[in-house]
């Protein structure tokens, strides 16, 4: 159980390293192949699409840094869920500095590899804008 439990963990890590490094090929290959995706309003099935959709969200980002933290996982056998609070900065094509304050809902399944991959992650964003935290919408 606690292999388990570590093995999400670097699941999650890994996810996280990927994006940073732009490791495209490690990045897509901690999703399950029917993997679901819910990110800003929108549905992403297969890891496939994922991948496609994921790379068009950072194809206007110089750098992007995402950090996990306070993950709760619950293990059920083969399958598992958990709960992360993500911290993100990054930096546009044109320079400008953003940030996104978020909290993930995971669940994960063993594959018939033995790894333990993404089979759904949903976005819950609290907070996405400039890098400062002043709020746009705001003024």
């Amino acid at each position: 159980m606690q292999d388990d439990d570590r093995a999400i963990r670097n699941l999650v890590a890994s996810y996280c390293h990927a994006i940073a490094e732009k490791d495209d090929k490690a990045w897509a290959d901690t999703w399950a192949e029917d993997a679901e995706w819910v990110l800003l309003g929108q549905t992403v099935r297969g890891r496939e699409a994922i991948f496609a959709h994921y790379k068009r969200l950072v194809s206007g980002v110089r750098w992007v840094v995402q950090q996990a933290s306070d993950g709760i996982i619950e293990l059920q056998g083969e399958r598992a869920s958990g709960r992360w609070q993500v911290l993100e900065f990054l930096q546009g094509a044109g320079g400008a500095g953003g940030q996104n304050i978020a909290r993930y809902r995971d669940a994960y399944v063993r594959c018939s590899d033995g790894r333990w991959r993404f089979e759904r992650r949903e976005l819950f964003v609290t907070f996405f804008g400039p890098a400062d935290l002043n709020d746009p919408k705001r003024g």
